[in-house]
């Protein structure tokens, strides 16, 4: 899964892959935080769960192969997975399904429609489950994505996987451009080392491309100090200076200085391995892509380094958590079943399968030690990256409206980015919508 701008709403790596996978098995108790989970040994009828969830080849292959194992764990639940085509076919699913009392026992979610479902009532306890499971241990998953599960101090949500976009360079053009990678720690020596790597390599060859959409401009701008709201969420602060000064940077980058570009449309993710492309062929020196790219790298080409920070400012880009959550279907024995998967997947050793796979970011940091997972950073350095980055990364702001803020952060960046509007027109047009729909929300006007 490419885990990058709204407007495509990515699910987990590559090609968004149609075909169901269809997993039957056995099942248990709750699971032990080793993940293996013992039988009852009382005979009794299997309980069938459904889940419901979305990736790419490589994904949804390792899903599959984690649901099996859990079935053949213990022998009280048998799930059933059967791959949606995104996380907007899963959320529009399983709203229509809890109406019409058919829907998923769990299902795979971004944050903002797991917070959604949460605040329409739709979703199971989590925090009773975890809070009477003497096994369960909060201290050990990484807090940015722990926090972005839970509203209150109560969890509504369990942490999945962990993604966040860094920055991946060619090797080559920047030993030829005489740059150390070390010194590129703001956006702006990034941007000198763009044009010096351009002069170096000839116009042809870009510096640096971003990756089409708001999500790189996102982080531009928490990097420069902004925030998508006020201290006490009534204003949408998304045409302040520091949201200004950094989008206009970009669109500088892209459209004054022509030392950096964007791919945009095509099919799919077309887009997305154009810019790769660039960077694998020696065609651009370097992209900001998602933790999830690490699967299809290759990295005696490539390093992966972290984001940096804009100005004076210090790095904050976002790192964002993937959930698993359970709708309330009024069924104890079923909810268990789905909580014991869930807990399941959580399971070091099976978050370091999960990462190894496919790059994303595992959630517990006792991953670390899981003897795989120690050999394979060991062996390939540029895993720990994204890792490193999201231990001081900014959660994803909650868009209150529903999505229209980010909706229209999107608009905005495509006229920066593809119509080379200026940063203040833009963000202060998407400004005025978007406060228009938080005031509809709130009710103050």
């Amino acid at each position: 899964m490419k885990h990058a701008n709204h407007k495509n709403t990515i699910t987990l790596t590559g090609l968004a892959c149609a075909a169901s996978l269809l997993l039957l098995g056995g099942c248990s108790t709750a699971p032990k935080e080793s993940g293996e989970i013992p039988a009852s040994g009382n005979e009794q009828q299997v309980i069938p769960l459904t889940f419901w969830y979305s990736g790419g080849k490589t994904a949804a292959g390792v899903m599959e192969e984690i649901i099996q194992e859990f079935n053949a764990s213990q022998n009280t639940w048998q799930i059933t997975g059967i791959q949606q085509a995104d996380y907007d076919e899963t959320y529009m699913k399983l709203q229509a399904g809890i109406a019409g009392d058919h829907a998923a026992d769990l299902a795979l979610l971004d944050a903002d429609k797991s917070y959604n479902l949460m605040q329409k009532n739709l979703l199971a306890d989590l925090e009773s489950y975890m809070a009477s499971d003497p096994d369960f241990d909060r201290s050990d998953f990484i807090p940015v994505f722990f926090d972005q599960c839970q509203t209150d101090g109560k969890m509504f949500a369990m942490p999945a996987y962990g993604t966040t976009q860094v920055l991946y360079y060619n090797q080559k053009l920047m030993q030829q451009a005489g740059i150390q990678p070390e010194t590129l720690t703001t956006w702006q020596a990034l941007a000198d080392a763009a044009k010096q790597i351009q002069a170096t390599a000839g116009a042809d060859v870009y510096g640096w491309e971003p990756m089409w959409g708001a999500d790189n401009l996102i982080d531009m701008a928490l990097s420069n100090g902004g925030s998508l709201l006020s201290a006490d969420g009534t204003t949408v602060t998304i045409d302040s200076n520091a949201w200004v000064d950094a989008w206009e940077s970009a669109r500088q980058w892209i459209h004054d200085d022509h030392t950096m570009r964007i791919h945009s449309g095509g099919q799919g993710w077309e887009y997305w391995y154009s810019t790769m492309d660039d960077v694998l062929n020696d065609r651009a020196g370097g992209y900001t892509g998602s933790s999830g790219d690490q699967a299809d790298l290759d990295f005696s080409k490539v390093t992966a380094l972290e984001q940096p920070g804009f100005g004076t400012n210090p790095a904050a880009p976002v790192a964002r958590v993937l959930q698993l959550i359970m709708p309330n279907s009024g069924s104890k024995e079923r909810m268990d079943g789905a909580y014991a998967f869930l807990k399941y997947f959580s399971a070091p050793s099976n978050q370091a399968k999960w990462s190894i796979a496919t790059g994303y970011i595992p959630v517990r940091q006792s991953t670390l030690d899981d003897a795989t997972y120690k050999a394979h950073t060991a062996k390939n350095p540029n895993a720990l990256v994204p890792f490193t980055q999201a231990m001081h990364a900014s959660p994803l702001a909650i868009d209150p409206t529903g999505g229209k803020i980010y909706d229209a952060l999107d608009i905005a960046a495509d006229q920066v980015e593809l119509e080379n509007t200026p940063a203040r027109q833009a963000l202060q047009e998407a400004c005025q919508t978007a406060q228009t729909a938080l005031d509809e929300v709130l009710g103050t006007k």
